[in-house]
């Protein structure tokens, strides 16, 4: 699989929280060759499993984005707009957007707008219109708008939109790629809905009734410019091993697990810790009687920003990791 062009399909299809179609269909032609069935539940989650007569083991990545929805055209044509997951307007101010029926346009606000004050609200979508009537013509209140910008690389890094969470879907894939033979029965899971609440991995992992569960996700680092050490991982030092953050304490088993078999395989590993932030590993460890839950995160500078960072290096060493779990020997309760 060709890492870098992959990416940038996957971070180029539309997919915000709530309508994750288009991502999904791409998503499946991906893994078809690598699993044995695909299916689809009503929360819009694509389950590929790959079967087996042992352990259930869970894989999530959820792979929708965050998004701004049209909420208000107004007499001059200006689109007001509200947030789909967490956006945080001074980073998104004069980022080109473009809509599912292919419109773009430009985010703005106000010029007397306090921006130091500025709220999600403030933000404007500019079509170049030159009224109301002309922007109806191209965009409807509740059409959602992501960002329009692009996959680039230098120097083993990659900058992109949608790192969250498009990467961890192409970790998965990769690993997918790699799977040799195992009992393990494994259902790799891209999910929905996780930047509005991790919703489509509560109904998942419900009805999969997992006997272990990994969220494959990206997690903050602690290299970036000015950074207060709310987080530990770093760029280019291996896969993170989720220790815990705001919506999960990872069972210690999983955190063990993982790291021993980091260090068996050879594998570039180091430990997160996080002050903020959650990922669909929260809903999984609370599912039914408990699920024995780890994670494997993708360091990630610039987070819910429009153009997040990830080492490749890095990249790799997660999709190791998460096929050395896949394949590994586990106990089954």
């Amino acid at each position: 699989m060709d890492m870098v062009k992959t990416l940038a399909d996957l971070t180029s299809a539309f997919g915000p929280s709530g309508c994750e179609q288009e991502i999904s269909q791409v998503i499946e032609g991906l893994a078809k060759p690598y699993v044995d069935e695909i299916s689809r539940d009503v929360m819009g989650n694509l389950i590929c499993r790959r079967k087996g007569s042992g352990p259930r083991v869970m894989f999530s990545a959820h792979m929708d984005s965050l998004g701004l929805v049209a909420t208000h055209i107004d007499e001059k044509g200006f689109v007001h707009v509200g947030a789909v997951g967490g956006v945080h307007p001074a980073e998104v101010l004069y980022t080109p957007v473009r809509f599912q029926n292919g419109v773009r346009g430009l985010v703005c606000a106000p010029e007397d707008a306090d921006m130091s004050k500025l709220k999600v609200t403030d933000l404007l979508i500019d079509l170049g219109a030159a009224d109301r009537e002309e922007t109806e013509k191209q965009v409807q209140v509740g059409d959602v708008a992501v960002y329009d910008t692009v996959t680039q690389v230098a120097a083993g890094r990659a900058f992109s939109p949608y790192m969250d969470d498009r990467i961890g879907c192409l970790v998965l894939l990769m690993a997918m790629e790699q799977l040799g033979g195992t009992d393990n029965d494994l259902y790799f899971v891209f999910s929905s809905q996780e930047e509005v609440g991790c919703r489509g991995a509560k109904t998942a992992a419900w009805a999969i009734d997992p006997d272990y569960g990994i969220a494959v996700d990206v997690c903050g680092t602690d290299d970036k410019p000015g950074s207060k050490h709310a987080v530990s991982a770093l760029c280019g030092k291996g896969a993170a091993v989720n220790v815990m953050d705001h919506s999960v304490i990872c069972h210690p088993e999983m955190v063990k697990k993982l790291v021993s078999l980091a260090e068996e395989k050879g594998i570039p590993v180091q430990k997160s810790v996080s002050r903020r932030g959650g990922t669909d590993a929260g809903p999984i460890h609370q599912t039914r009687a408990g699920v024995y839950t780890g994670g494997i995160s993708i360091p990630c500078r610039y987070v819910h920003t429009p153009t997040e960072l990830v080492d490749l290096g890095d990249v790799k060493a997660c999709a190791d990791l998460a096929a050395a779990f896949a394949m590994s020997k586990l106990n089954q309760d």
